[in-house]
């Protein structure tokens, strides 16, 4: 297997927009990354303690809209 340092040495190497493309790449495998996990963990209940509170906290009026939080900062 090729190590992280022989990969960043390539990298290096490459023009500019190669570059820009394999870092565009690596961004959408992260973030599709994330939406894998983030899609299992619903699916098997580990964020239903999280959204019952979250549900609660807006139904209780203990929540801001985005809105204002934004013009308020």
């Amino acid at each position: 297997m090729t190590s992280v340092k022989e990969i960043e040495s390539a990298i290096r190497q490459l023009p500019d927009s190669e570059k820009k493309s394999l870092a565009l790449k690596i961004n959408d495998l992260y973030w599709d990354a994330w939406d894998e996990q983030l899609a299992g963990d619903i699916t098997s209940g580990r964020l239903d303690d999280l959204i019952a509170e979250t549900e609660k906290e807006i139904n209780e009026g203990n929540v801001k809209p985005l809105d204002e939080v934004i013009r308020d900062s």
